[in-house]
């Protein structure tokens, strides 16, 4: 079975077909990276015009590369919810389109859920029930999973999400955007030493994560404390002092920090399940933070101590892309459970 995907919801123009949901045929993504450099982050009216000039010829790569035409196909998924409103209109619109010409089924799919499955592409499926974990830019979510289509949300970020706190830390560095990776790269090339900052864990049994005290700390060490209020703050100092050594320092710092809570929260998932009598028996992984290599190594290592089947994605998986989108679907296919053209685009997520 066949199904084309399709996500369109940030900053990525993705295509992919996914054969039986995990044989991945063709995954295309072209990244908007360029166009949005100059302003530190995502320009949504940028992001959705580049998603209308990118959505046909993504596709047609798509299908060129897999080998297939669109009657092969046998069902249209997309990402319809959560983004970047234009963004995602683009994408579920290219998908009605196909969806309705081909006489083929419509599936919509919350991308967030999707990026849980992106660790069974090209692998065997995990083994359920089991924790989740989504970190990306705008998420960063514990969720039980008790099948591909099964999820229930255990706790979020309610404020800044990690891969937000990683982009801010990385301007407030001058590093430039996107900035997750290059305070990966740097982290990795240096020690904290003394320098330490706050791990926010919140209650003792809460699963929820903050962010917005860590990149704050970054900040005033960096910056000093600032004078005044708001966009009239004036700080002691900005990053341009500060030596390649020592930014590669700041970040290793917070790097510890950051992916430190995300352990002890998952840990905390994972004793609450047992706990419920229903022991996991895997740790799913996955969003743009899961290419992260302290996490990686961190998540490894934890599954070594229990014992634990750690499900990690593929790193051409990590980012938005539609092959997670495609391959979930395939689930939705199976149980007849299709959308109607009138399918939504929804900027927010609903688990």
């Amino acid at each position: 079975m066949l199904i084309l995907g399709i996500e369109s919801s940030c900053d990525e123009t993705a295509a992919a077909v996914v054969a039986d949901g995990c044989d991945v045929r063709s995954n295309i993504i072209a990244s908007q990276h360029d166009l949005h450099a100059k302003y530190g982050g995502v320009v949504p009216e940028i992001a959705s015009r580049a998603h209308i000039e990118r959505i046909g010829p993504v596709i047609d790569e798509a299908l060129g590369a897999a080998g297939v035409t669109l009657e092969q196909i046998d069902a249209v998924a997309v990402g319809n919810r959560p983004g970047l409103i234009g963004s995602l209109l683009v994408g579920v619109a290219a998908a009605k389109t196909l969806a309705w010409s081909l006489g083929k089924p419509l599936i919509g799919l919350d991308h967030v859920h999707a990026h849980l499955y992106a660790a069974a592409l090209d692998a065997s499926p995990p083994v359920y029930p089991a924790v989740g974990l989504v970190v990306s830019g705008g998420h960063t979510s514990l969720y039980r999973l008790d099948g591909p289509l099964e999820i229930t949300l255990l706790g979020r970020t309610i404020d800044d999400a990690v891969g937000e706190a990683y982009d801010k830390v990385a301007a407030i560095l001058e590093l430039g955007y996107p900035g997750g990776p290059t305070v990966d790269r740097l982290a990795q090339t240096a020690e904290p030493g003394d320098l330490k900052f706050p791990r926010t864990l919140l209650d003792a049994d809460s699963l929820d994560f903050s962010y917005s005290g860590l990149k704050t700390a970054v900040l005033y060490h960096v910056r000093g404390k600032p004078t005044g209020r708001g966009r009239g703050a004036q700080f002691e100092r900005d990053a341009s002092a500060m030596s390649e050594a020592q930014k590669a320092t700041v970040c290793a710092a917070f790097q510890q920090a950051a992916i430190d809570v995300l352990i002890v929260k998952t840990e905390r998932a994972l004793d609450r399940l047992s706990g419920e009598g229903r022991p996991p028996g895997a740790l799913v992984i996955g969003g743009g933070v899961s290419a992260n290599s302290l996490l990686r190594l961190r998540a490894t290592e934890l599954g070594q101590q229990r014992a634990l089947d750690v499900r990690l994605p593929a790193m051409n998986y990590c980012l938005d892309n539609a092959a997670m989108i495609a391959g979930l679907a395939y689930h939705r296919y199976i149980d007849r459970r299709f959308d109607e053209l009138d399918l939504p685009a929804v900027a927010t997520t609903r688990i």
